[in-house]
């Protein structure tokens, strides 16, 4: 019996003690360590990602939902923003979508490159990833944050299939929302096929023009009930020109990054390494708790 009775008091000390908070994990604002890890770990989620026991906290009711960009994949382009968000205290979770069985173009991280399938496949798959998460978490809604297609395939999704109940706020990092020139050089005879052999008909779709972005386009930029946030790099060199990345419409806020840190030196790729840029998305994703971005220089690809 007194056995008995010290185990009752042991089970009633650690019941009443507070939840142990998970480690904080590393962030590093360094694309180079980003493709150096992932080419070391491919196919794995990134830190603070795919947790399916986590729950929102009252502060986070809406978990985020991470959409990588062409021929990328969620291990190499959220090296930094997952474990950020986790840190905060976000559900968070990440997908590689519009992967394809024939060789493409594609960063190091997955075994196929991501975001290469037709745009409108890519975001029927992504109506799936999240009616998963929602029914994971219990949530009513997720917040999408999205780099370069990963930014402007959700318009697709919240357009058409009926994602706009689901959806609280859509952050794109240099989206190509209008479409691309790159350079200019889709205006040139052949670009667009070679393009699209090597990366995939998800290229053909962000050309600026494209029968995919006239429709996606038509009648308006946003749906309703949906907070929308672009942060854009005046020196993006991917998505040209990068005004293109802007939304018109209610509640749209549009950010260029250089306009409020000047020594910021990111292009389209260091864009989801880069500390000013990630800030802008935090402050979208928790507009209630925003603070001011403090500028620190950055360096192209690597960000910082």
């Amino acid at each position: 019996m007194r056995t008995w009775a010290v185990i009752m008091a042991m089970v009633t000390v650690f019941a009443a003690q507070p939840p142990v908070m998970a480690a904080t994990l590393p962030v590093a604002y360094s694309g180079v360590l980003a493709l150096t890890h992932a080419t070391l770990h491919p196919d794995t989620a990134p830190a603070g990602a795919n947790d399916w026991g986590c729950r929102p906290a009252g502060a986070h009711p809406r978990p985020v939902v991470l959409l990588h960009g062409t021929v990328e994949n969620m291990t190499v382009n959220w090296f930094t923003l997952s474990p950020l968000l986790r840190n905060q205290g976000y559900c968070v979770f990440a997908v590689n979508f519009g992967q394809e069985d024939r060789p493409r173009l594609g960063l190091p991280g997955s075994s196929r490159p991501g975001g290469t399938a037709p745009v409108d496949r890519s975001a029927g798959e992504l109506a799936v990833f999240v009616d998963r998460v929602l029914a994971a978490t219990g949530a009513g809604e997720v917040d999408l944050v999205g780099h370069s297609q990963g930014g402007m395939m959700p318009r697709h999704y919240l357009r058409f299939l009926g994602g706009a109940g689901k959806v609280g706020a859509l952050v794109g990092l240099a989206p190509p929302n209008h479409g691309t020139t790159v350079l200019g050089l889709s205006r040139l005879p052949g670009v667009p096929e070679l393009l699209t052999a090597v990366a995939g008909q998800a290229v053909r779709d962000q050309l600026a023009g494209s029968p995919f972005l006239r429709r996606l386009n038509a009648g308006g930029d946003t749906v309703p009930g949906v907070r929308y946030t672009v942060v854009a790099s005046r020196l993006d060199e991917v998505v040209t020109p990068y005004t293109s990345a802007f939304l018109s419409g209610p509640d749209v806020t549009n950010i260029v990054v250089q306009d409020h840190c000047p020594l910021d030196t990111s292009e389209h790729l260091a864009l989801s390494y880069d500390a000013n840029a990630l800030h802008f998305v935090t402050n979208a994703l928790d507009p209630a708790h925003a603070t001011p971005v403090t500028c620190r220089p950055t360096l192209p690809v690597n960000g910082g």
